[in-house]
């Protein structure tokens, strides 16, 4: 009997163990990686209409999973966004590395950092936001799928941007690099 003769459900649970293990491998952490596992689940029944049959539904699940995954921590990460010293860059961390006047002028700053990180590709983006989150060079890679050199590169290509969008805070600020 072929999957594609099976109820859309029961093919989408033929594949819950192969998701769960790639959900542990993007989370390292069981809980939230069967959070992840049940919001795939979630969104493919909720999209099912878009699936279509006879295709591949493990890498259409797996596709998912990857995106969910993504767009999660791109959610977690607007929340706590700075630039770090790594690699000679400027610091831009509102709560501790330079003084606003106010709390106002501390809230348009932290929304240009915010808009200046929104304005990265998302490649770079994700490699970027990754990165300040603590993920070490090879934990990305092997997360997104893509050689170490590629992170090393997004990485210092998406600094370099930051620092030209963010180039009028070096003065008011008095930031240089470190």
């Amino acid at each position: 009997m072929k999957n594609t003769t099976l109820p859309f459900e029961i093919q989408m649970q033929q594949n819950e163990r192969i998701l769960r293990n790639y959900a542990l491998q993007l989370t390292q952490n069981m809980d939230d990686a069967n959070d992840l596992v049940q919001e795939t689940f979630l969104k493919a029944m909720l999209y099912s209409s878009k699936f279509k049959e006879g295709t591949n539904l493990k890498g259409w699940l797996f596709t998912i999973m990857r995106n969910t995954f993504i767009n999660n921590y791109r959610r977690i990460t607007k929340r706590s966004t700075f630039m770090d010293t790594q690699d000679d860059q400027y610091i831009i961390d509102s709560a501790k590395n330079f003084n606003a006047y106010n709390d106002g002028e501390a809230k348009f700053i932290r929304k240009d950092l915010d808009t200046a990180i929104d304005m990265l590709a998302d490649d770079l983006r994700i490699t970027f936001e990754m990165n300040t989150l603590g993920y070490k060079y090879h934990e990305i890679a092997e997360k997104i799928g893509i050689p170490i050199g590629t992170v090393k590169t997004r990485i210092f290509v998406a600094r370099r941007k930051l620092r030209t969008y963010l180039a009028e805070y070096e003065d008011l600020f008095n930031l240089t690099a470190s």
